[in-house]
């Protein structure tokens, strides 16, 4: 969980518990895109938040979650967040309710945390911002997704966060807009006071909140937009738009920057990867060693640098270095030949080798080449009726 300044700091709900109607009531949160569940890819891209929020049917997930449940079970957007607000509440008191302590502690503390389940059951526990000592933040903004958004990612939630942080006291959101510039009010961040304060005014106005649209509730915001990439609000409503979301992902033009960004989001890594400085690499290990040294080679330099992390991406890079200009010198001093050494070593060139005297008659049989140039005594005479002993 990232560490947050008070001013950007904000926890997130994500709506997961809808019907999925028109995917004839599939489990729409479960749905795989490039080898990973819709919901977790979002988890993914929110992986800044102090803590999550995911209304809806319990199930394992990549990162350590808090579950709420709507009342009813599928009473729409604005029910659903209302679940989800409510039970921030409980965990910032809850938080509230603990005796300060380090922040080391409170994560070893938190390991032990029951509420909240992740793969293999973990959970993360309440969580604080900064470092120290530390004192729990009552949540002030909070970013609310739906759970099909495939193609979201942690920079476009960055941008919203610190937009409506740069706004100060004056917007009481900030919401995404697609490229043809339709508002996105499950991609948004708001402000929780007038959130809490406009669903109190919709229960008191509606006698209810189950089946209310979301757009009763934004339209009584004061709310900034930000535009979004082009598939930044991408959700997946039919099966149309699963499969759209799946070729997508393997296009040539997206798959080696979809798949980094799967594994180093299945590994919990944050690195910047030159992926061209590590091609590189794997052609010329390929090319110039054999082929299987191309995966090896890579493992062996992310592995080096693993070893070197405090020194950050700069360790990624020199051990690229390193590799790439042995797997150079060792192409070289296979293309040069045993006679000419490559650059820098010491071995003796074609030149340096004695050069044979052509004087010699032709004909002359390779015993008598190796002996030119040495006294070789004369062969004895073999007398008559004896025998060549040698």
């Amino acid at each position: 969980m990232t560490d947050t300044t008070a001013t950007d700091a904000f926890d997130a709900i994500v709506l997961a518990g809808g019907s999925a109607q028109r995917l004839g009531g599939a489990d729409k949160p479960g749905l795989s895109v490039g080898g990973r569940t819709l919901l977790d890819r979002v988890l993914s891209a929110s992986r800044g938040a102090r803590r999550t929020v995911v209304v809806g049917g319990r199930r394992g997930t990549e990162r350590p979650v808090v579950w709420a449940r709507e009342d009813p079970p599928g009473g729409g957007p604005v029910a659903a967040l209302d679940a989800g607000l409510r039970q921030l509440a409980r965990e910032w008191r809850r938080t509230a309710d603990l005796p300060r302590r380090p922040a080391e502690a409170d994560r070893a503390t938190a390991m032990n945390g029951t509420e909240e389940i992740g793969r293999g059951g973990s959970g993360s526990g309440p969580s604080t911002t900064g470092s120290g000592s530390q004192e729990p933040i009552e949540p002030r903004n909070v970013l609310v997704l739906s759970a099909d958004l495939p193609f979201l990612r942690e920079p476009t939630v960055r941008g919203l966060v610190r937009a409506l942080a740069a706004d100060g006291a004056g917007r009481e959101g900030v919401l995404l807009t697609d490229a043809a510039g339709r508002e996105q009010p499950l991609v948004a961040v708001y402000r929780v006071e007038p959130l809490r304060r406009e669903i109190a005014l919709l229960a008191t106005e509606y006698g209810r909140l189950p089946g209310l649209p979301l757009r009763l509730l934004t339209r009584e915001l004061d709310l900034g937009r930000l535009p979004g990439g082009p598939s930044a609000a991408f959700d997946c409503d039919t099966w149309e738009d699963v499969s759209a979301a799946r070729a997508r992902i393997r296009e040539h033009g997206h798959v080696l920057d979809e798949w980094i960004a799967a594994v180093k989001d299945e590994l919990d890594i944050e690195l910047d990867v030159d992926v061209s400085g590590l091609l590189d690499l794997a052609r010329d290990a390929a090319h110039g060693v054999a082929r299987p040294a191309a995966p090896l080679t890579t493992f062996l330099v992310g592995y080096a640098a693993g070893v070197a992390a405090h020194r950050g991406p700069e360790a990624v890079t020199e051990a690229t270095r390193k590799a790439e200009a042995l797997a150079r010198r060792w192409a070289e001093e296979a293309t040069t030949g045993a006679g000419s050494p490559s650059p820098g070593t010491g071995s003796i060139s074609a030149a340096d080798q004695p050069v044979p005297d052509e004087s010699e008659g032709e004909g002359q049989d390779s015993s008598s080449s190796r002996d030119k140039g040495r006294d070789v005594p004369p062969a004895p005479e073999v007398g008559p009726g004896e025998t060549d002993a040698r």
